[in-house]
């Protein structure tokens, strides 16, 4: 219920976002909304497996910053802005090249103050991205925080497919589905598409089409070199991670407490309730309880 009431039933009144479209060194397009503050302070919101910069924690995430003096840009990953992409590729939880190009682009618009904020598969790409570039990260990027991660993908992928969370599973697996359906018409000499109705799961779906379409071996392949929970070592940026322990979606080592014990830069929390981006939280500001942990990491002013 902490994962499905929010995600159905939250509203968030929040300024119309500005979309710009910037493109990609393979000539496709990342949609990108923008609510500016005329601050010199920025947060980038990355999205989860199939949302988009609308969705509510999306949308909750923008409105705390926003209220607290910052330029907001939620960006939305390759299909998932409304229209599908020109390439064949399309997103996948270790697609840093792109968050690397929306980071960029931020830069060369004059902000020097940049943090960084990622739900789920967004929060494992935030975190990889971080581990990759090591000490070369950006000294404009200042703090990240990511949320409710499979940091293990593989683990997560087979608990979510799991009996007691079908209704996740089937819901993501139909939308990805449908996506692949459409492009194999504008690419039908690219997609094969034939055994796309016999796919039953997320694993499936990666062997078949994430994996190779993305230059992977295959599902275990993607999973094992995409996995933030190998990059966390490296990671040299001041960096939250928050883990509900009632996740549904989440494998046990999701939760690597030992190994990120003594962790210069990243900090686990753990809270008891959350389930998957949930956080409720009630009060007169209408701000979630992951909002509220987010805004005071980032905005802390370390002695």
């Amino acid at each position: 219920m902490e994962t499905i009431l929010p995600a159905l039933l939250r509203r968030v009144k929040f300024i119309p976002y500005q979309r710009e479209r910037i493109t990609t060194q393979d000539d496709d397009f990342l949609d990108l909304d923008w609510v500016v503050n005329n601050s010199e302070r920025l947060v980038i919101i990355s999205h989860g497996l199939e949302g988009n910069s609308h969705k509510p924690y999306v949308r909750g995430m923008g409105k705390a910053f926003y209220e607290n003096n910052y330029d907001i840009l939620a960006w939305n990953y390759r299909g998932c802005s409304g229209e599908s992409n020109r390439q064949l590729r399309f997103y996948h939880s270790g697609a840093t090249d792109d968050l690397d190009l929306v980071i960029q682009h931020a830069i060369g618009k004059g902000y020097k103050h940049i943090d960084l904020v990622g739900f789920s598969l967004g929060g494992n790409m935030t975190l990889k991205f971080l581990g990759e570039k090591k000490n070369e990260a950006y000294p404009e990027i200042r703090k990240a925080v990511a949320i409710s991660v499979p940091l293990n993908l593989h683990s997560s992928c087979i608990k979510i497919s799991e009996p007691d969370n079908i209704i996740y599973s089937k819901r993501f697996l139909n939308n990805l589905k449908q996506k692949v359906s459409l492009k194999a018409k504008a690419m039908p000499d690219l997609l094969d598409t034939k055994g796309l109705n016999k796919i039953k799961t997320l694993m499936a779906f990666d062997d078949a089409y994430t994996a190779p379409i993305h230059g992977f071996k295959n599902a275990v392949d993607y999973y094992n070199k995409c996995s933030s929970l190998y990059f966390l070592k490296d990671i040299q940026t001041p960096t939250l991670i928050i883990n509900a322990l009632n996740d549904p979606f989440l494998a046990a080592d999701c939760y690597p407490i030992e190994k990120l014990y003594g962790h210069e830069y990243v900090t686990l929390e753990t809270p008891t309730y959350g389930g998957h981006v949930g956080f409720t939280a009630f009060n007169k500001q209408k701000m979630f309880w992951s909002e509220q942990r987010t805004l005071a990491f980032i905005t802390k002013t370390d002695s």
